[in-house]
């Protein structure tokens, strides 16, 4: 966990409630936490869901990890230190988001079930709703796709620490919705995660 080194700083309090955003926008703010091996599908999924979700009305915003790691994470790099000080950097962004009444998307490999497990405790704490996504793609077809040429690079050894070839994916354990991109097309699957999304009461 990341040090802290800002003392002597108090929380403000706002004179507007979380409720008055959320009944200016008439909706919820959430997190759709979306993990998986890279080239599972993660991004194509969030960005899918977010054109559906604004052509509904809705406000919605993917924070995806290629995206984030341009400008605000620029300076961490793939070690399990750095992983997790990206994992919490995003929790933080996307609890403000979703405490603006925002129904925000993630995409991010977040390869170790703790780091989630901590993004999960944050909203928890902030009383948000927390959904996570496991998009469930076998490596063999992950490796398949690799629109990028990544892992190619991965087992030629010119990346390291790449998850699914020299690092590890922890699958989460009790996610609550998971997509077989390898078994479905991407619109089913966007329609499944949208119908599970409805059902729980998310959007």
């Amino acid at each position: 966990m990341s040090e802290i080194k800002a003392t002597n700083v108090v929380w403000h309090e706002g004179h507007v409630e979380r409720g008055s955003r959320e009944k200016l926008l008439g909706q919820k703010g959430c997190t759709i936490w979306l993990t998986g091996l890279p080239s599972s599908g993660k991004s194509t999924i969030a960005f899918s869901l977010e054109h559906a979700l604004v052509q509904q009305g809705r406000l919605a915003y993917v924070l995806d990890g290629d995206n984030i790691r341009h400008g605000l994470n620029k300076n961490l790099g793939f070690s399990a230190a750095d992983r997790a000080e990206n994992i919490r950097r995003i929790g933080e962004v996307a609890k403000l988001f979703g405490d603006a009444g925002v129904v925000t998307i993630t995409s991010f490999v977040s390869p170790y079930r703790a780091d989630r497990d901590l993004v999960r405790q944050l909203h928890d704490a902030g009383k948000l709703p927390f959904v996570e996504v496991f998009i469930d793609t076998p490596v063999d077809e992950c490796e398949k796709r690799d629109p990028k040429g990544l892992y190619k690079k991965a087992r030629a050894g010119e990346i390291p620490n790449f998850t699914g070839v020299s690092d590890p994916y922890e699958a989460p354990l009790k996610p609550e919705i998971t997509l077989k991109t390898a078994e479905h097309k991407l619109e089913d699957c966007v329609a499944q995660l949208a119908a599970g999304l409805q059902k729980m009461g998310i959007i």
